[in-house]
């Protein structure tokens, strides 16, 4: 009887010698228990998101060294692995050398060559090239290899035959993307379908989206169904990036059989082996599908992934200014699960404008994390700014005359965020030995409702992808679940969002942020997560239609809650597209490394040109006729 193992091992990207240790680990461990067969995932050696290290000639040579070293242990066990592939000889469109992102097979020392393939291994069919990912920069897919050659895919894509104590079985290779075929011209697993296999393997490097585990299983279940034969899905664990944007990778790789049902998913950012008698799959019970709320997966990716990069960096203690609003008392809870509270340093830094309401549930909120915590009171270092900008003479050193800078009140705002991060927090994270946080959350990061060397500043991000409705939800989370306690005070939730950075900000008096969450969340949602994203136009036809909420899947009735008239809600939707294509830009591109969760974040998966703000003919004849009417 033939028994498959799916190892979800930590590739850590770049570091082919510490995944190849690994890789060998889990190959005596899956030996040990009887396996024949022991899959690991795609890119297993190298990683996934290396940036231009792919154009690294040694690290490339590096990378085929550790792969001979991984076939090398094969005796007596197939090994399935994901490497890159290396033709020396030939050249990739860019003219650099020709790389294939590859799946590889190794019996008894040997690689066991795919049926029609002219390698000893399966080359990646559909190259992504949307969201993060940038295939197409660096590897050359079977497509165009079958141009090349003058044939095509389907004459390539094939079966691998496998020898195994005397049997043969057939596997149908498959890597990450080419199971995803929806939208290319052609579906790989399709074509191999008419091949009579024995079983499918789909090894992946696949950063966790909230929701994606769940559509994988309604696709990859149905392509089980539909062939007849078990399919194997593998995924790596682990923390990878392309610089601005940071991705955790969640594993969940689960083995689907005949019928399509969930035989076996093994857990969330865990290292795991489990063997799979291959002929018994079929009458093995399907897992209950899953009843968790979206918040934990949501936390249990924030919490691995402030993990595994502050490991990453070698940072221990970390610095949070908090103002006794939800956004900091979130961080705050979500990095002391982290770190532990005796490496937490909370800062509360008031100004004339910060209420006793706020500066005490700031108190509440260390007392109940038992954390490190300062109060640093910021007006006089505020004031003596100001006084320092407005007396000083500014002399034209062509003419000789003297002036004098006025500070206005925006711009006194904008120095008591600064004053907060680039001389507070940064000197106390210095002295602590560790670093600050960026606290924003997703609509403050759409609309730059920051300030750049202020609020903006910090080593990291970590709320920078929820929107304002799942910061709360987090805090309801954590205070229920996580901690099973009232860690983020009730008061912190029921206050008002506010920056309190002037009088017109004053949470006593119920004056908050001029973002109205419930509706806005929404409303900058369509702009950035829908496929086919939303413009003015879009929103100002759903306005004329009515339909403006169920569009954006916001409550009912905002709409005339908040603009009684169709001035008022076009002044509001120009207001924020101005922001949201112009200055925003701008602060985004200068803002810490954000960590992913939804279908589409900042940086380097939202990708962005400082364009500034454009209305289509449509919209401006949309606006006349509703400002007419």
């Amino acid at each position: 009887m033939l028994k498959i193992a799916m190892a979800q091992m930590e590739v850590v990207p770049g570091h082919p010698d510490v995944n190849t240790a690994t890789i060998l680990r889990f190959i005596e461990e899956a030996r040990t228990k009887g396996a024949d067969v022991v899959i690991f995932p795609e890119m297993a050696v190298p990683g996934y998101f290396l940036g231009d290290t792919w154009e690294q000639s040694a690290f490339l040579r590096d990378c085929e060294s550790y792969g001979r070293d991984i076939i090398a242990a094969s005796k007596d066990i197939t090994v399935m692995f994901g490497n890159v592939a290396i033709d020396w000889q030939k050249k990739n469109n860019d003219g650099r050398v020709r790389k294939y992102n590859a799946f590889f097979i190794a019996r008894d020392g040997e690689l066991v060559q795919p049926d029609n393939m002219p390698y000893p291994y399966t080359i990646k069919t559909l190259m992504p090239n949307y969201r993060e990912f940038d295939d197409t920069r660096h590897f050359f897919s079977l497509q165009k290899l079958a141009r090349e050659l003058g044939t095509t895919p389907s004459k390539l894509l094939s079966p691998v035959t496998l020898k195994i104590r005397g049997q043969r079985y057939r596997a149908g290779c498959l890597l990450c993307e080419d199971g995803w075929s929806d939208d290319y011209e052609f579906a790989p697993f399709e074509l191999l379908e008419k091949e009579h296999l024995d079983f499918y393997v789909n090894i992946s490097a696949s950063p966790y989206t909230l929701g994606k585990n769940d559509k994988r299983n309604r696709v990859f279940g149905r392509q089980a169904k539909e062939a007849g034969v078990p399919l194997f899905y593998v995924n790596c664990i682990g923390l990878q990036n392309n610089g601005k944007t940071v991705y955790t990778f969640d594993g969940s790789s689960t083995a689907y059989n005949e019928k399509g049902d969930v035989v076996r998913t093994l857990p969330e950012y865990e290292e795991a082996l489990t063997v799979l008698p291959l002929a018994e799959m079929k009458d093995m019970a399907a897992e209950p599908e899953s009843e968790e709320k979206d918040i934990a997966h949501i936390y249990r990716a924030l919490h691995y992934g402030i993990r595994r990069f502050l490991e990453n960096i070698h940072m221990k203690k970390i610095v949070i200014g908090i103002s006794g609003g939800i956004d900091s008392a979130v961080a705050a809870a979500l990095y002391a699960k982290v770190v532990g509270p005796e490496n937490l340093l909370l800062v509360n830094m008031p100004s004339v404008f910060n209420s006793a309401t706020t500066k005490g549930l700031s108190q509440e909120l260390a007392n109940n994390l038992g954390c490190q915590y300062m109060i640093i009171p910021i007006q006089e270092s505020v004031d003596h700014t100001i006084k320092q900008l407005e007396e000083t003479p500014m002399v034209n050193l062509g003419t000789g005359s003297e002036t004098h800078l006025k500070v206005s009140s925006f711009v006194a705002e904008n120095i008591q965020a600064r004053d907060r991060s680039a001389r507070v927090l940064a000197g106390a994270a210095a002295a602590f030995g560790g670093g600050f946080t960026c606290n924003a959350n997703k609509a403050e990061t759409t609309v730059g409702y920051s300030t750049l060397y202020g609020d903006q500043s910090g080593f990291l991000a970590a709320l920078a992808d929820l929107w304002k409705y799942q910061v709360y939800a987090l805090a309801h989370y954590m205070n229920d679940v996580v901690y099973g306690r009232e860690v983020v005070p009730q008061g912190i939730i029921d206050i008002v969002p506010s920056a309190e950075l002037s009088s017109a900000q004053n949470v006593d008096e119920g004056k908050g942020d001029p973002i109205k969450y419930p509706y806005h969340d929404y409303l900058f949602r369509s702009f950035v997560e829908r496929w086919q994203k939303a413009t003015p136009e879009d929103v100002l036809e759903w306005y004329k239609a009515g339909t403006v909420e169920k569009n954006l899947g916001c409550e009912e009735g905002l709409v005339a809650k908040y603009f009684p008239t169709a001035a008022d809600f076009i002044s509001d939707l120009e207001r924020w597209w101005n922001l949201f294509t112009g200055m925003a830009i701008a602060k985004r591109i200068q803002a810490p490394p954000i960590l992913a969760v939804s279908r589409r974040a900042y940086g380097f998966d939202h990708r962005e040109a400082q364009n500034g703000a454009y209305y289509t003919r449509r919209y401006r004849e949309l606006k006349a006729e509703l400002l007419a009417e």
